[in-house]
């Protein structure tokens, strides 16, 4: 793609997005009105639209987050990610029969993705390149230390609670959770930006003067990403009933793993590119930031975003994880404590993560 068609798309496709919701919401062609032809095809063009459109945004994000430097420029790629994913999830679980584990299956195909996908290439292709690439270790420790806390609230807890059934919270456990992992990661973000940004800045970047930005730049880029984000929100809908309607007409198993991990997949592809690219520019700080950043704001804000859809309509929600996928979890977790445990990190450190990824890639498919 040149230059310019590039720069056409990126200031066309976010208001195409917004604009496609709006008519479809207008003619009255929903995911359950309208004849069956016309929601085939609705369903294919916003797919199509959206899908440009994930890229799109998180290339403005990307853009701002360049120019407000770090670590507030992770934040909003983090933020950015966060609500498409939000509003994938909450609009499938709200289209057609109750989808209690879609929101587990597809936060824990973020944590996998991100922990061992993501960093796994990251640290191996950065390792095989620099031989050995610089950390720090405050900062990542910070970013594990939230990530185990959240994961075995959210996803190994609900197992051995006994209020409810197993793998479910009740209403007030739910809650009490919830707001727990808000004010976490909320303590989380404040370390991060305020008090202790230094530890998620490698070398002296944060003492570098940002460029100098016109406002007018800054703010096409925040107006393009907002309605974008808005666009991607409104159309999730028919995205979501497409997919939906698609594997029950082919009788797939294993559906709710197969959706929880593209809709992780598709949401992180841009910001995994963005990561690794860093790690090649040789910025292994920075890929951490964006990586593990996303599984700590998908768990904090994710999971409480979906638990109050759940506590309003009434649709139960099911977090704990099934001894196989908890096990993986446990591993990934510990695989990350153990290879950030010094300040070095080798091209072995990243094979250890992509074996664990393709492990869980395969058990997939074949549980």
């Amino acid at each position: 793609m040149t230059g310019y068609a590039r720069s056409v798309t990126s200031y066309t496709m976010p208001l195409a997005a917004l604009a496609m919701a709006l008519a479809v919401r207008a003619s009255g062609i929903s995911v359950d009105e309208g004849s069956l032809n016309a929601r085939i095809i609705v369903g294919a063009l916003s797919s199509a639209i959206m899908f440009i459109t994930i890229f799109v945004v998180l290339d403005h994000a990307e853009a701002l987050a360049r120019r407000v430097g770090e670590p507030y420029g992770t934040l909003v790629l983090t933020f950015a990610v966060t609500a498409i994913e939000v509003s994938i999830i909450v609009s499938m679980m709200l289209h057609g029969e109750n989808n209690p584990t879609l929101a587990r299956e597809s936060v824990f195909s973020t944590v996998m993705i991100t922990s061992t996908g993501v960093v796994g290439i990251c640290l191996t292709l950065g390792g095989w390149r620099y031989r050995k690439q610089a950390i720090v270790r405050q900062g990542t420790s910070a970013y594990l230390s939230v990530l185990i806390a959240l994961t075995v609230m959210t996803l190994i807890l609900p197992t051995y609670t006994r209020a409810t059934d197993p793998g479910t919270f009740s209403a007030a456990q739910l809650g009490f959770v919830s707001v727990l992992s808000v004010l976490l990661y909320a303590s989380f973000v404040f370390a991060q930006t305020v008090r202790h940004r230094e530890d998620f800045v490698q070398g002296q970047a944060h003492d570098v003067p940002m460029r100098t930005v016109s406002g007018d730049s800054i703010s096409i880029s925040a107006l393009l990403l907002l309605s974008g984000l808005i666009g991607i929100v409104l159309l999730a809908e028919q995205v979501a009933a497409s997919v939906e309607d698609a594997l029950a007409a082919y009788q797939v198993t294993q559906a709710d793993s197969i959706v929880g991990a593209l809709i992780a997949g598709l949401v992180l592809m841009p910001e995994a590119i963005s990561a690794i690219r860093a790690s090649f520019k040789n910025e292994l700080q920075r890929s951490l930031n964006v990586a593990m950043g996303s599984a700590c704001a998908t768990i904090g804000l994710t999971i409480p975003a979906v638990a109050a859809a759940s506590l309003l309509t009434g649709r139960g929600l099911t977090l704990g994880l099934p001894a196989s996928d908890a096990v993986l979890l446990v591993l990934a977790l510990f695989i990350c404590s153990v290879s950030f445990s010094t300040e070095r990190t080798t091209f072995l450190t990243g094979m250890v993560h992509v074996v664990v990824f393709f492990t869980y890639v395969f058990l997939i498919f074949v549980p």
